[in-house]
């Protein structure tokens, strides 16, 4: 049976900290390349989540069955010269519900919003080699460039970083 998938923008994370912290322990415990390196403690994550919002700093969920499975960060540029353009962070999927089009859906949302906002660029990065990758060439990102040795993993290894762009129109 397909399960339904609801993406919702929430401008306060109070109700949903303890998902969303374990959300994020999930995925780096996974592997995830989003800034954090296992093991992460619950309280780590509790306090990134209690600081992360801003009138710049978008927060998009996912749900299934009322359960948070997924999230993504639309960055809205505050500069002058950059009040076009927006970045993508930090998507996630719960290791138990990838494969199911979440992120997919966490991407299109983002994109309807950024689009909303009069944003014709966005620009995000990935890990070489992750599956992240595939979602983003699928959506018409294109490689903007590699940077060699930008992140490092749980194993002490340096990978390459890809950044993407996605010109949009409006």
């Amino acid at each position: 049976m397909k399960k339904i998938v609801v993406i919702e923008q929430i401008n306060s994370v109070d109700n949903h900290i303890d998902e969303l912290s374990e959300l994020l322990v999930q995925v780096v415990e996974e592997g995830a390349s989003v800034g954090f390196l296992p093991p992460l403690q619950a309280s780590d994550a509790r306090a990134y989540w209690e600081n992360l919002l801003s009138s710049e700093v978008l927060l998009f969920i996912a749900k299934i069955n009322n359960q948070i499975v997924g999230s993504i960060q639309l960055h809205l540029s505050t500069k002058q010269n950059g009040s076009h353009r927006a970045e993508i962070a930090k998507l996630m999927t719960h290791p138990e519900f990838r494969r199911n089009g979440i992120g997919r859906a966490l991407m299109e949302k983002a994109e309807e919003f950024a689009r909303k906002q009069g944003r014709t660029l966005i620009v995000l990065d990935t890990r070489e080699g992750d599956p992240s990758n595939l979602l983003y060439t699928s959506m018409d990102y294109l490689e903007a460039g590699k940077i060699p040795l930008y992140a490092k993993s749980a194993d002490g290894q340096l990978h390459s970083t890809i950044f993407y762009y996605k010109i949009m129109s409006v």
